[in-house]
C-alpha cells in the first residue's frame, strides 16, 4: 500500500482507512492509498510550516543543488514510475515513460532558476535614500493535481515552489496517486529537509475544502475542472490566499486554405487523440476553410481510423488506452449522441469497440464528426475524450469569431503559410497560448496559463516563479 509523506516520514492515514486504485483497462485493483482526513491535512501543513523558515533562508545555490540531485533520483525510477502511471491512469506505457522523464526535466529547469531570483535598485527623489526590491517565498503551498497528467501537473507546481523557497503539500487525484507518490519519495530522497515536501491522499470531497481553506496555506496551485476552480477561489477568499488555477479548455485549431494539410492533420490527430483526448490543451474544435475542407476531413478521418489503435496500455502497438473512468466515457458518449441527434455526421469512430478484449475497460475510439450544430454539447462544452467536431468556415474572420465564442481560453493553433494570418490569429484569439504550424505542446521556457474561465496565473517559464514569490519594497536611508 502507498503511504503519505509527512514531515519526512512515510505514514498511513490517522483514521486507518484506505481507498483502492484500479486499472481502467480491466477494473482490477493495482493498490491502495490512505484515506486522509482533516487530521492528516493538519499534520502535513504543520510540517510544511515548521520547515519553511530554514528552507526559505537556504541559499538558492543550495536549493538548486538539491533539485539537480532530485532530477538524478527521478531518472533512476522512471521505469518504475511509468509502469505505475500506465496501470492507474490507462495511458500507453511509452507515453507514461515520457511523462515520468518530464518530471526530471522540470526539476532541472527550475533548479537553473533557483539561484537567479533577484530584485531591483530604484533611485528615489531624496538623494539620501534609495529603494530596492527583494524576492521572498510566499510560504506554504498546497498543490492539487488531476488524473490526466498527474506527474506533469505535479511537477509544474512542485518545481517552481521549491526553487522559490516555498514548502509544499501535494494532493494527487485519488484515482492516480501511486506514480506521484513514488516520484515524490524518489525526489525527497535527494536530501530535502523534512517537511519541505509532503503528500496527503484522499477524496477531494473529504479533504479538498480543508486544504484550500486552511489558515496555514499561503498559496494554492490547482489544475482541474473550471467549476472546481471557482469553488477553490471562493474558499481561498476566506483567508485571502493567492491562487494559480489551470482549468478547462475548448481549444480551437484553424486550418487555412494555404495550410500544409498533411502537417495539419498529423498535428490535429496528436492534439486530439493523445492521452485519449483527456488533456486540457487538447485540440477540441477544428475550423477548416471551405476550400480545403474535404481534403482535410478525408485525410484526418483516415488518420483517426487507421493510426490511433486502441488497446491495453502495455501492448506495443497501442496508441490510445482506455478512458480513465466509466463516468468519463459515458460523458463523451453522451456529447457525441447529442450532436448526432441534432444532425451531425460521424466520419470515424462513434461507437464502443465490440471485441471481447475491450469488454472490461473504458475504451472509446478516435471519433470525428462533421455538420455539428453550434448549439450542441460538443460545440459548447469541453469534450474530455477522443472525439472532435469539424466546422467549415469561409475566412479567417469567421474562424476567429467562432473560435472565441466560448467561455474558455486556454490554447489555440493555426496552420497557414501566411505570416500575416498567423499574426492576426496570435493577436486576436482569446487564449493564453497560440501555436503556429505546430502541435500543441507546452514548453518549460514559455509561460503557460489561460484567460477567461480557463484559469488565472502562469505555470512554466520564469513567470511561474512570480506566483511563488512576493516582491517586497525596501527603503534605505543613510545613517
Amino acid at each position: 500500500m502507498a503511504q503519505m509523506l509527512i514531515g519526512g516520514q512515510l505514514v498511513g492515514a490517522q483514521g486507518g482507512k484506505t481507498i483502492p486504485v484500479r486499472n481502467p483497462a480491466n477494473g482490477e485493483s493495482v493498490g491502495d492509498i490512505p484515506r486522509g482526513t482533516a487530521s492528516d491535512v493538519d499534520a502535513a501543513l504543520a510540517a510544511a510550516a515548521k520547515a519553511l523558515p530554514a528552507w526559505a533562508a537556504m541559499p538558492g545555490t543550495k536549493r538548486a543543488q538539491l533539485m539537480h540531485q532530485a532530477a538524478l533520483k527521478m531518472h533512476e525510477v522512471v521505469d518504475e514510475v511509468a509502469k505505475l502511471l500506465a496501470l492507474e491512469q490507462g495511458k500507453p506505457l511509452a507515453h507514461a515513460k515520457i511523462e515520468a522523464e518530464r518530471v526530471a526535466e522540470n526539476l532541472e529547469y527550475f533548479a537553473g532558476l533557483a539561484d537567479k531570483l533577484r530584485g531591483d535598485y530604484i533611485p528615489l527623489d531624496d538623494p539620501a535614500k534609495f529603494g530596492i526590491t527583494i524576492r521572498r517565498p510566499v510560504g506554504v503551498v498546497v498543490a492539487i493535481t488531476p488524473w490526466n497528467f498527474p506527474l506533469t501537473l505535479m511537477a509544474n507546481k512542485l518545481c517552481p515552489a521549491l526553487a522559490a523557497g516555498c514548502t509544499i503539500v501535494l494532493k494527487p487525484a485519488s484515482t492516480t496517486p501511486l506514480a506521484t507518490q513514488r516520484a515524490i519519495e524518489a525526489i525527497a530522497s535527494a536530501g530535502f529537509p523534512a517537511g519541505v515536501i509532503n503528500t496527503v491522499h484522499g477524496s477531494g470531497g473529504e479533504i479538498g475544502d480543508v486544504l484550500v481553506s486552511h489558515p496555514r496555506v499561503n498559496k494554492i496551485a490547482f489544475t482541474g475542472q473550471t467549476e472546481t476552480g471557482k469553488r477553490i477561489m471562493q474558499l481561498a477568499s476566506k483567508n485571502v490566499t493567492r491562487v494559480t488555477l489551470e482549468l478547462g479548455g475548448s481549444d480551437p485549431m484553424i486550418v487555412c486554405d494555404d495550410a500544409d494539410i498533411r502537417r495539419a492533420t498529423a498535428a490535429a490527430a496528436i492534439g486530439r487523440f493523445f492521452n485519449a483526448g483527456q488533456a486540457c490543451l487538447a485540440v477540441k474544435r477544428i475550423f477548416v476553410f471551405e476550400k480545403v475542407a474535404q481534403e482535410f476531413m478525408a485525410k484526418f478521418t483516415d488518420r483517426a481510423s487507421k493510426e490511433w489503435k486502441i488497446g491495453d496500455q502495455f501492448a506495443a502497438d497501442t496508441k490510445m488506452g482506455p478512458l480513465h473512468t466509466e463516468t468519463q466515457r459515458n460523458e463523451v458518449e453522451a456529447q457525441v449522441a447529442d450532436a448526432v441527434k441534432r444532425g451531425a455526421k460521424v466520419l470515424a469512430g462513434g461507437e464502443r469497440p465490440a471485441a471481447p478484449e475491450y469488454a472490461k475497460g473504458w475504451y472509446y475510439p478516435a471519433t470525428v464528426l462533421s455538420d455539428v450544430p453550434e448549439d450542441s454539447r460538443m460545440a459548447t462544452e469541453e469534450v474530455f475524450g477522443p472525439a472532435v467536431p469539424i466546422f467549415i468556415v469561409t475566412d479567417l474572420d469567421e474562424a476567429i469569431a467562432k473560435a472565441n465564442a466560448t467561455v474558455y481560453g486556454l490554447g489555440s493553433s493555426i496552420f497557414t503559410k501566411d505570416m500575416a494570418k498567423a499574426r492576426r490569429a496570435a493577436e486576436q484569439l482569446d487564449a493564453g497560448y497560440t501555436w503556429v504550424n505546430d502541435i500543441q505542446v507546452a514548453y518549460d521556457q514559455l509561460p503557460f496559463g489561460g484567460v477567461k474561465q480557463s484559469g488565472y496565473g502562469k505555470e512554466h517559464g520564469i513567470e511561474a516563479l512570480e506566483g511563488y514569490t512576493d516582491k517586497k519594497s525596501v527603503v534605505l536611508a543613510s545613517g
